[in-house]
């Protein structure tokens, strides 16, 4: 719909630009991936606020900022494979499917897994594969990764994500605890048992929308 179509703008010019998303490839990603495909029905009209919003069960899609920071810290090439640790309603890896080769997005929960698998397929994105797991181990059948994006807050990052990177690989993630203000790390690795952390700074993330907004 044109109404969506110039939220999506308005959102990329308001929320992203001005808080350092400048990647144009990033850019073009979140105005072409339509946010409002993976939320609730009821929440459509809510889906270019500047923060979660519920999908089910507690689980919440990802702010629209906080999907492209990390894809713009994690530099998504054309030719990477990714790997999302937590899909949640799939919107992230509909974004990182615009900027890869190849998507594999992990979800613990079986209910989101089948919901973020189908919104994902009905938007033809084929480069993308939904699976069922917990994702604490990764993905070892599709490793190596040129990039590995955990999209909730970790307290550390598993080491076997970290073996799962190939060299020159990018692990993004926020730590800290749940809510309120995190630091942005990304871990490139640099060798066969060589890994370099960076601390890219701290974000604000926004509350979740309430059940009854």
């Amino acid at each position: 719909m044109a109404e969506f179509t110039l939220l999506r703008d308005r959102m990329v010019t308001e929320q992203l630009e001005p808080r350092g998303v400048t990647d144009p490839r990033v850019l073009q990603a979140m105005r072409q991936v339509p946010r409002e495909r993976f939320v609730d029905p009821d929440y459509a009209g809510y889906a270019y606020e500047d923060r979660p919003l519920p999908v089910l069960e507690g689980r919440t899609i990802s702010q629209a900022f906080v999907v492209a920071l990390m894809a713009q810290a994690a530099k998504i090439g054309p030719s990477d494979r990714v790997l999302e640790i937590g899909a949640a309603s799939g919107y992230g890896a509909a974004v990182f499917s615009q900027l890869a080769a190849r998507v594999w997005s992990i979800e613990s929960h079986p209910k989101l897994a089948r919901i973020a698998g189908s919104r994902i397929a009905e938007l033809g994105r084929a480069n993308v594969t939904v699976l069922r797991s917990d994702g604490l181990n990764g993905w070892p059948p599709a490793a190596p990764f040129d990039v590995i994006i955990i999209t909730g807050v970790a307290a550390s990052v598993p080491q076997p994500l970290k073996e799962q990177l190939s060299v020159g690989g990018r692990l993004v993630t926020l730590t800290g605890v749940q809510g309120g203000l995190q630091k942005l790390i990304k871990v490139v690795r640099t060798g066969a048992a060589d890994w370099v952390e960076e601390d890219l700074g701290e974000v604000l993330l926004a509350p979740a929308a309430h059940e009854d907004c």
